[in-house]
């Protein structure tokens, strides 16, 4: 029998609401997964009302065999204006997961130039993170995007969101697939391209997604390491669902979905994407670009823009996971200084604490604690302290909370209440608090950051206003903000074979009847099937309520990290008084104005130095530009060479921190002789052009935007750049490709061929060298290849062990000339500069320098003209002592140079065969005293 007559066949033993509308095959490349769940089978696919066709390409085994038939979706029942009443198509597939609404309303408005969208069920309250985002922002742009609405001949409702200029859909929702219910809410889409970047918190393989297969990427905060080996689309720590697609014209757009719900996108051959949720409501913004860059800044517009770290935060960093004590860390910082390896900042990680509870110390093994930090700073080096939101619940610091009204995650009724658990601890019996337990001795709970009232965050901040009275800090780095919780749901959790932990009776989650009803919802989501369990799983249960019993844990466990960055983040100021930088694991859409993220708990292979070079790029997407990876891998033994190029590659991550586990042994650079001087190379490089990546950070705060950022996002027209994973910029100037294969001496690296490029690394330094694809040496003792682009200056300062005797140094400026059309060269660059400390409350207003660079080379002269644009107060910097250009290729008169018209006479050098070109001398520049500086001179006719 065919496929058609079983069909048939099964349809008339479906209960009547199931019976499809039509079965009408649809490609294979363009479907929409009616039985996303493991296991579908004919069955449970036609008691749907779906359609089934085990007839698939085998090779291409990740085609649904279970679709939804075209016209499934809303009908238009009535418009006005921006606003579409829906109802669902008479006789579709009903939603699979729960009873779709009977009236939907789809209403947009434009923001400037960009377009926000929202559908929600009439008469019903939906959930809405309480995230503030700028809702009224005006987005400008040189492309607008309008929104088109449509009905089939089938009556199925359709809008498409494209843009003026060349009505290229950026969504087209006329593939069907809308679904709304209280559980389940599914949309889907055609793209214009497959260029796609983005969506997080998932491992990558490549920064550019695989359109050539169905992958199914889950959101939904987990405490679970990256498998870059194995490559499976699990969800990690934070959730962002936001994306880039860059249109065949070399134009950019960007798209996000608002939502805190568990949720995933899958993606398809089409091209085409199915995103789901099990809660709240779509929320959809749009932006025009039209660069890479704009989408980012006009994305941050709505989210805002990320914190500006300390100077010292961009200095190198260590730590490890089982320190012996204090005199291991004072002997690692000690060898560190020895082998003359830059570093500002010396971690801590949970083993400092008096058994895993915040705001204490071990008084044996790290007795010398306080004193040692006392010392670090003396050193002019900074110290950070791990904290984990979960709080012991019998001692001071719980007290405290109760004290001043604090609140926690808490069971929604007395009767859930685990009285074998609450019982046990006399502060706790008469709450309702959601106790579970994970690395102190006893259970914890678990602060609610969402608290309306805003006592849980004061009594946080005082909490660390204590902590720093007793130990000076400097930083603070918060983990397990999933919130991660141990063995919930387990029977036999795996801390009771630890010899390190009590056996703590575990959290149980209602597991059946109503009120399992959000931890086993209809759809339990990929993020279910990739993990195994629950939602719950390693985490609190669904049905805990959070914000003083107004939002269920179900809606806001997402958020849990972004609260708690944010409360951390006023923590921080309330503790020093000054700027630091706030280190978070979980992260979520505007976590980045509050903190930096590192990449989590990854393991020491070359699989996950290669990811981490694209997770590194997708969070500057993410509007979380301070991020980087623990050196060297978390998980494992490390190796020498893998160590040594991993050191290379992170001196390049605006967070570069060296970390690794327990029970591990050491990995700090100086474990290698080779490693150690690969490290100091790397690291002095670093060093000397703080002031460029400071200045990418400042401009960042201010204006929106990337630090490290994709290639293709300054050569969008290149078709080679929308491919590249592991080279990558920093800013505009500077292109950095790393080693990150295994027994690699050399680097395959395409240079676009939208400019000229000179090398800034050990091979032919200074000079230029090809665009385009070319292999270049990499031997352990180099430092990895590293460009500079034409016509851009960068600001850069002598290095030295710290960022505070760096910054005693005096400035340089290293400048790669470029030439226009008229043949002239040209370059210009940029500084931002501060104290480097003093706390940013509003960027726009605060003080600091700003300085424009502009270099300009003819035939008969050159001249620099550095522009103070904008004068700080009280902010006293050291002079500009050297000025090296590269591509100079006219031969200069080195007998007079002038400054501001006034004869000057510094040293110059000048090679006529490499065109470098440097001045120097001791004060040349004063940028304490004026606005405006023009260095001159004359050239010879001839050209080089």
């Amino acid at each position: 029998m065919n496929k058609v007559f079983l069909l048939l066949l099964s349809v008339l033993f479906l209960p009547s609401r199931a019976v499809p509308l039509n079965n009408v095959d649809v490609d294979p490349n363009r479907r929409i997964d009616c039985d996303p769940d493991p296991g579908s089978n004919q069955q449970s696919c036609e008691s749907r009302g779906c359609v089934w066709d085990p007839n698939y390409d085998s090779s291409h085994p990740t085609v649904p065999l279970c679709y939804f038939p075209p016209n499934t979706g809303y009908a238009s029942t009535g418009s006005s204006d921006k606003s579409v009443s829906l109802s669902p198509v008479a006789g579709s597939t009903p939603n699979p997961y729960g009873s779709n609404f009977d009236k939907l309303t789809f209403s947009y408005k434009n923001l400037g130039s960009a377009v926000y969208i929202q559908i929600a069920p009439d008469g019903v309250t939906r959930y809405r993170p309480p995230v503030p985002l700028n809702t009224s922002a005006v987005i400008k742009s040189t492309e607008n995007l309008i929104v088109e609405t449509s009905t089939n001949s089938d009556g199925l409702f359709a809008f498409n969101v494209h843009r003026d200029s060349d009505n290229v859909r950026i969504w087209d929702t006329s593939i069907g697939g809308l679904l709304f219910s209280d559980q389940y809410i599914q949309i889907s889409t055609y793209l214009p391209t497959d260029k796609i970047y983005g969506f997080g918190e998932t491992i990558h393989k490549t920064l550019k997604h695989d359109f050539t297969k169905y992958t199914t990427w889950g959101m939904f905060a987990r405490d679970q390491p990256p498998d870059s080996a194995g490559g499976r689309p699990q969800n990690l720590y934070g959730v962002h669902p936001f994306y880039l697609g860059m249109e065949a014209n070399g134009k950019a757009h960007g798209v996000f979905i608002f939502n805190s719900n568990a949720q995933e996108v899958t993606t398809g051959p089409a091209p085409h994407l199915t995103y789901r949720t099990i809660g709240g409501q779509l929320e959809i913004y749009f932006f025009p670009g039209p660069t890479p860059e704009a989408v980012i800044q006009q994305y941050q517009q709505v989210i805002g823009t990320p914190f500006l770290p300390a100077y010292w935060g961009l200095g190198f960093q260590l730590c490890r996971y089982g320190y012996s004590g204090v005199q291991e860390v004072i002997d690692t910082v000690n060898k560190m200084r020895a082998a003359g390896i830059p570093q500002d900042v010396q971690f801590a990680d949970i083993d400092y604490m008096e058994r895993y509870k915040d705001f204490t110390y071990d008084h044996d093994k790290w007795g010398a604690w306080p004193n040692f930090t006392d010392q670090l700073h003396d050193m002019g080096m900074k110290v950070t302290l791990i904290f984990d939101p979960a709080i012991e619940v019998d001692y001071d610091s719980f007290q405290r909370g109760l004290d001043q009204g604090a609140t926690f995650i808490s069971w929604p009724r007395e009767d859930l209440v685990m009285r074998d658990i609450q019982d046990q601890y006399p502060l706790a019996k008469n709450t309702v608090y959601m106790l579970g337990v994970v690395w102190p001795d006893k259970h914890v709970a678990f602060p609610d950051f969402l608290d309306p009232q805003d006592n849980t965050n004061n009594w946080w901040a005082n909490e660390f206003k204590l902590y720093h009275d007793q130990q000076a800090f400097d930083g603070i780095w918060i983990d397990m903000n999933e919130p991660s919780n141990f063995g919930t749901n387990d029977d036999h959790p795996w801390y009771y074979d630890s010899s390190d932990h009590p056996n703590d009776l575990p959290l149980k989650c209602p597991t059946s009847g109503p009120d399992a009803s959000l931890d086993i919802p209809p759809y339990l989501t990929t993020n279910v099937w990739t993990w195994g369990g629950y939602l719950a799983t390693n985490t609190l249960c669904m049905l805990a309520t959070t914000m003083r019993n107004q939002s269920r844990f179900y809606d806001t466990k997402n958020l849990y990290g972004w609260s708690e960055s944010k409360a951390t983040y006023a923590a921080l100021k309330n503790a020093r008084g000054k700027r630091g930088v706030v280190i978070s694991r979980s992260t979520f859409p505007s976590s980045g104005q509050y903190a930096g993220h590192w990449l989590g708990d990854n393991t020491a292979r070359w699989e996950d130095l290669q990811t981490s070079v694209i997770g590194a790029q997708e969070f500057n997407l993410f509007g979380i530009p301070y991020v980087g990876s623990d050196i060297c891998g978390f998980i494992g033994t490390s190796n020498e060479e893998l160590c040594l190029r991993w050191q290379q590659m992170g001196a390049f991550h605006s967070f570069s921190r060296n970390h690794n586990t327990l029970g591990a042994p050491a990995q700090d650079p100086t474990v290698w002789p080779t490693v150690a001087a690969a490290a100091r190379q790397a690291n002095l490089f670093r060093y000397r052009h703080l002031p460029y990546l400071y200045s990418l950070h400042f401009a960042a705060s201010l204006n929106g935007g990337t630090v490290l950022r994709p290639v293709f996002f300054e050569f969008p027209d290149e078709e080679q750049t929308l491919t590249l994973s592991y080279e990558f910029m920093w800013g505009s100037g500077m292109l950095i490709a790393p080693v990150v294969t295994q027994g690699a001496t050399s680097v395959d690296v395409y240079l676009p061929t939208g400019s000229n490029w000179y090398s800034l690394f050990d091979y032919n330094y200074g000079q230029k060298v090809n665009s385009g694809r070319n292999t270049y040496p990499a031997p352990w003792t180099s430092l990895i290849p590293v460009f500079l682009r034409a016509g851009y200056i960068l600001p850069r300062q002598d290095p030295a062990l710290t960022t505070v005797d760096s910054r005693k140094n005096p400035f340089g400026l290293v400048i790669g000339i470029g030439q226009n059309v008229h043949g002239n060269g040209k370059a210009s660059g940029q500084l931002y500069w501060d104290d480097g400390e003093s706390w940013v409350d509003d960027i726009q207003s605060y003080n600091y320098h700003y300085f424009t660079f502009d270099m300009t080379v003819t035939s008969s002269s050159s001249s620099l003209v550095i522009t103070k644009v904008k004068s700080g107060k009280d902010i006293t910097m050291t002079t500009l002592d050297n000025i090296e250009i590269l591509g100079h290729n006219l031969t200069p008169d080195t007998s007079i140079f002038y400054m501001n018209g006034k004869e000057v006479h510094p040293d110059v050098n000048y090679s006529a065969s490499t065109q470098i070109m440097n001045i120097t001398q001791s004060g040349l520049i004063d940028w304490n005293s004026g606005s405006s500086w023009t260095l001159q001179w004359k050239n010879k006719a001839s050209r080089n």
